[in-house]
């Protein structure tokens, strides 16, 4: 008789999980750069019914494509808060331009 219970996950099924939260953190993080208000809710609509859809999806495949998907729009939305220049500054590189001065 084994001492899991039934809904414990896989050491696979856990990873992926992990990943799928990290993504979702990840995510919620980078709208809270954007600048306007009504586009910070909209974003946030968009990710939560998105990630609300998905919810019950048990194969490994199509999660892992879901994630490439979410990572893809991750880094659009990094990327136009950055053009905007409304993103993070990345600081190693303002550290390197400074030691070079």
């Amino acid at each position: 008789m084994s001492k899991l219970p039934k809904a414990a996950l896989s050491l696979k099924q856990f990873m992926l999980r992990q990943e799928v939260l990290k993504l979702y953190r990840t995510i919620f993080r980078t709208i809270r750069q954007v600048p306007d208000a009504s586009s910070r809710r909209e974003l946030r609509d968009w990710a939560r019914a998105d990630f609300r859809n998905n919810r019950n999806q048990t194969d490994e495949l199509a999660i892992k494509m879901l994630l490439q998907h979410g990572n893809r729009s991750l880094k659009e939305l990094q990327t136009s808060l950055e053009l905007s220049g409304s993103g993070p500054v990345d600081t190693a590189s303002h550290s390197d331009a400074t030691k070079r001065s």
